[in-house]
């Protein structure tokens, strides 16, 4: 059989979908094409995980909520993507241009080009997947053939927390009374408090679970009841106030991971490092000895316009209330000064950006909004009691 025109094929799916698509030959880009323009391709941040995909079809899992989807044919390699279901915020988009080194003069461009890109759901995007391995490969697949190559998940799974989490999540039919509520009640507290440490300690002793049965099959039963602890744990972020978007992102995000899982141990440690981050996100939001909905409010701005220069009064106009008003409150409330807040807070961000990236100090200070590298290292230094360079040294990694 004639081999088919790669060029010709992505051309028609990528004017089909609206979504960046790309060949590879021996591992070298031979074709690329999208009806967006964009100044860097934002591949460049996941290639490493991307290539890690041997199967003929698979997808790669972003940080920013965003996937690849991959078909391999002998040498060949085509990638889809990034697409989401959800457009991506402001802040994701900075941190994706971060992370592929686009520079400062061309942020603006390339933030409005991926904002155009097309929006598709997951199960969408492996529909082509699906559509273009059996032309290449004469292999009919499913999408529940599809295993997850999300690296960083990846890494989760090899962490002790797995029988941790079998602990606390296992069901067996050999209990027939339930026991879920005041568990429930008690993990979905945790969540809404923002209590990590707590969640901790109770995970490492945790009682087994005794649920209903809600499928006819392990897997699925596990994958239901993911959902439904995932549609929990949202309202509760909700409640403990995490923004309604970011709560239901995430949520969704998960359980189209759990979705293409077929471990029962894979799915449970998912719903235990899900059940963290939701902990994880809230923690961050409630400041003070009385958490309350203006400082959570000044939380969830500050952490979605980290990447940028960020104002009292910026806040103040966003929140419908005055300067100082704001400032006076959020002091009463919070026991700090807005402006210590907004500056911790760029700080945390760039310890971890020191820790895990390898990207140079002018590049962290651009991308955090700072009016230039000696306020960054000022700032930095001020609440570490370490420079940025003398802090990436300690934590090597």
């Amino acid at each position: 059989m004639e081999k088919p025109d790669l060029k010709y094929l992505c051309t028609v799916i990528g004017n089909l979908s609206g979504i960046p698509i790309r060949v590879y030959e021996g591992g070298k880009l031979s074709f690329y094409y999208s009806l967006v323009r964009l100044p860097a391709d934002p591949i460049c941040a996941y290639i490493g995980g991307i290539n890690e995909i041997k199967d003929n079809i698979g997808y790669y899992a972003t940080s920013e909520h965003q996937y690849y989807g991959v078909v391999n044919s002998g040498p060949s390699k085509i990638v889809i993507g990034p697409s989401s279901q959800i457009a991506p915020d402001n802040r994701a988009l900075h941190e994706l241009a971060f992370k592929a080194d686009v520079p400062a003069d061309d942020m603006a461009d390339f933030i409005t080009g991926m904002k155009a890109v097309v929006c598709m759901p997951l199960e969408s995007i492996l529909q082509i997947l699906c559509t273009l391995n059996y032309v290449l490969n004469g292999e009919k697949r499913t999408l529940e053939d599809i295993s997850i190559y999300d690296a960083e998940q990846e890494a989760l799974y090899v962490q002790n927390t797995i029988n941790q989490a079998k602990e606390r999540f296992d069901y067996t039919e050999r209990y027939a009374q339930h026991n879920t509520y005041d568990l429930e009640q008690l993990l979905m507290n945790m969540i809404s408090k923002g209590e990590v440490a707590a969640l901790r300690e109770w995970v490492s002793s945790a009682p087994a679970v005794r649920g209903g049965i809600i499928a006819p099959e392990q897997i699925r039963q596990r994958k239901n009841t993911f959902i439904v602890t995932a549609t929990l744990a949202s309202r509760a972020a909700i409640r403990g106030g995490m923004a309604q978007n970011d709560a239901f992102t995430l949520s969704d995000t998960y359980i189209q991971k759990c979705e293409l899982l077929s471990d029962p141990d894979r799915i449970m440690n998912l719903q235990y490092h899900m059940i963290l981050e939701f902990t994880k996100r809230v923690e961050r939001l409630r400041l003070g000895d009385k958490p309350t909905k203006l400082t959570a409010d000044v939380a969830n701005y500050v952490q979605h316009h980290i990447s940028e220069p960020i104002t009292a009064e910026r806040i103040a106009e966003k929140l419908f209330v005055s300067r100082p008003y704001l400032s006076k409150k959020f002091k009463e409330e919070s026991g700090m000064t807005l402006t210590d807040f907004i500056l911790k807070e760029k700080t945390e961000e760039a310890k971890r950006l020191l820790r895990y990236t390898d990207k140079p100090l002018s590049s962290i200070s651009v991308y955090l909004g700072f009016s230039s590298q000696s306020h960054f290292t000022r700032t930095f230094r001020k609440y570490v009691g370490l420079n940025p360079g003398q802090y990436r040294e300690k934590h090597a990694r």
